[in-house]
């Protein structure tokens, strides 16, 4: 089977231990787009958060899947946008009536966040995009007049916080909403209706109707990544990927520290 598209998840995953794009991933990638194969970045990501690693890596006129499939983007058009309802943003905002944990909201290009505190720096740096601050309710306000939801919630604090989140957020709306805790003291939500697979899947169909799930490879490392690498032709784990991850994996290649991405396509192509 002939593998014509490839779709990388980010953080680790494709970046080195600087959060950059190597000099070999760069050849790489040039090679493949040289042979006429997309190189797609596919992240839990806001646009803007991988706009300037496709420049990066020469491929900015080329589609992204931001929001782990929420926001898929090609040809500079939103071609599939699934969002949070205001109505679970609103139960976020209440259960932070203290503000006894952070909450960041996002939409498109979009990113809020109530003050600049020790996560907002964090994602501030490791993204390198910055949030507009702006009180929850504000935000809440105008979303409900221009008829938006959320991309993306992402609720940071103390793990007994974050138990709490997952715990009434899971009672109210597991049916629809996706709770993926990353680690003890963050919590990342988004439409259940979506995932990476949902995102590719509507790339193919939009963009490429000629290429189907058995064409593409993909590269991962985390939980939100094992649908993905299960479903297409080639699934690519780095070495440092859990170890669910690991098991799903038609292949393991280095870790993203040691440019297992730019190893493992110089292997397959």
């Amino acid at each position: 089977m002939p593998y014509t598209h490839f779709f990388s998840d980010i953080d680790g995953t494709l970046l080195n231990a600087d959060r950059k794009v190597s000099e070999g991933l760069k050849s790489q990638v040039n090679q493949l787009t040289e042979k006429g194969h997309p190189f797609i970045l596919i992240s839990s990501r806001m646009p803007a958060a991988m706009m300037h690693l496709q420049i990066d890596l020469g491929i900015a006129d080329l589609p992204l899947i931001a929001y782990n499939g929420g926001l898929v983007i090609a040809d500079e058009k939103i071609i599939h946008s699934c969002s949070i309802p205001m109505a679970m943003i609103k139960a976020v905002a209440k259960l932070n009536a203290t503000g006894s944990f952070s909450v960041q909201l996002f939409n498109a290009d979009e990113w809020y966040v109530e003050s600049m505190d020790f996560y907002a720096k964090r994602e501030e740096n490791n993204t390198r995009v910055s949030p507009t601050v702006k009180p929850i309710v504000d935000v809440m306000s105008d979303w409900t007049k221009r008829g938006l939801g959320a991309h993306k919630i992402m609720c940071m604090g103390e793990p007994e916080e974050m138990d709490r989140v997952m715990a009434v957020m899971g009672d109210r709306f597991g049916d629809t909403l996706h709770l993926y805790r990353s680690k003890d003291t963050y919590i990342e939500m988004a439409n259940k209706d979506i995932s990476k697979l949902t995102g590719i899947r509507m790339l193919l169909e939009a963009k490429y109707p000629e290429a189907t799930l058995e064409n593409c490879v993909a590269f991962g490392d985390n939980y939100n990544d094992v649908e993905m690498l299960e479903a297409v032709g080639l699934g690519v784990a780095v070495a440092n990927a859990k170890a669910e991850v690991l098991a799903v994996a038609d292949k393991v290649t280095a870790g993203n520290k040691a440019d297992g991405v730019a190893i493992a396509l110089g292997e397959i192509v």
